[in-house]
Order: C-alpha cells, then structure tokens, then sequence
C-alpha cells in the first residue's frame, strides 16, 4: 500500500507541476509585492489547510514577512499586503466568503485548491488574482470493495507552498 501511495503522490505532484508551472510564478510574483513593498504575506488556510500556514511561521524555513491571519482580523489589511487562502476545494464556504471580503477591500490573493467542476468552479477562482489548482478531486488509492481513500489534500497544499516560498524567496534575494 505505501508504494502505491507514493507513486499516486509523486504522479499527483508531477501533475501540479506540469499544470501549474506559470501560475505557480505569477503566484509568487504576487506574493512578493507584499515584502517588496511595506506589506506582509497573511496566510489563511481552512481546515487542514491550516498546516501550510503553521509551517510558514514555524517550520524549520519559515517564509519571511509572512503572518498567519484569522477571517476576524481580514479588515486590519492594507492594500500593501497579498493574501494566500488555501482550501481543499474551490466550494469552500469559509474561502469562499474570505475571497469576497478580499475582493471588496481590494486586496489581492492567490487561492490554492482543487476545482471539483471545471465548468462551475464558483467565485472562489473568478475572485482570485491567481489561482493554483492542487489537481486533487478524489482519494488516492481503492480498497477491495472499489471504494477510495487516502486523500493527502494537506501534503499537496505544502508542496505548493514550498514551490511558492522557494520562488519568492529567489525574487526577493534580488530585491531586498
């Protein structure tokens, strides 16, 4: 079963990069203005997407001049500061209703999470200046009755995470 995991995960992170290389950029372009200018990075992930915010604060390579941020305190923003709001999918209600007050206050993000309809990806996406689809729809691995489980949504989110972090941090090496 492990085996088979990793292969699933290693196809599943292949696929991010393959779908997602220039999104990935413009992502971390974005993001970057925060720093470049006199703004932060806030990090809002619901659910288990909780766990990409915690390791931008207190992971072993914390992302500089990031900030983990509450729906609560979305109005101390500025328009200086760039938001990247995770979730497992694009039909996240909390997301969803964070991606409208962004929009309202004018601050620009970059969403990362998993379009279930393409066709009706919701305002989640249409809102998102960038958006990094984590190409995760379903689980990843059968058990004997044809059902499915192992839905590593958080383990996606992380390496998108680290792909952003690793790119911002190369721009901002230029400027700061």
């Amino acid at each position: 079963m492990l085996k088979m995991f990793t292969t699933q995960l290693t196809g599943l992170f292949k696929k991010i990069v393959e779908n997602e290389e220039f999104t990935l950029e413009d992502g971390a372009r974005l993001l970057a203005q925060a720093p470049a200018g006199d703004g932060f990075i806030y990090i809002l992930g619901t659910a288990e997407m909780k766990a990409v915010a915690f390791e931008a604060i207190d992971g072993a390579e914390p992302l500089r001049y990031s900030k983990i941020i509450s729906d609560r305190r979305l109005t101390e923003l500025t328009s200086s500061d760039r938001v990247l709001l995770l979730s497992r999918f694009s039909t996240d209600e909390e997301a969803v209703r964070v991606a409208f007050l962004l929009a309202e206050k004018g601050i620009p993000f970059v969403s990362v999470c998993s379009v279930l309809d393409k066709d009706e990806a919701g305002p989640l996406i249409t809102l998102a200046d960038v958006h990094i689809d984590l190409h995760l729809t379903k689980p990843l691995l059968p058990d004997e009755e044809g059902n499915r489980f192992g839905f590593p949504a958080a383990i996606a989110a992380l390496y998108v995470y680290h792909s952003l972090k690793f790119t911002i941090d190369e721009i901002l090496s230029e400027y700061l």
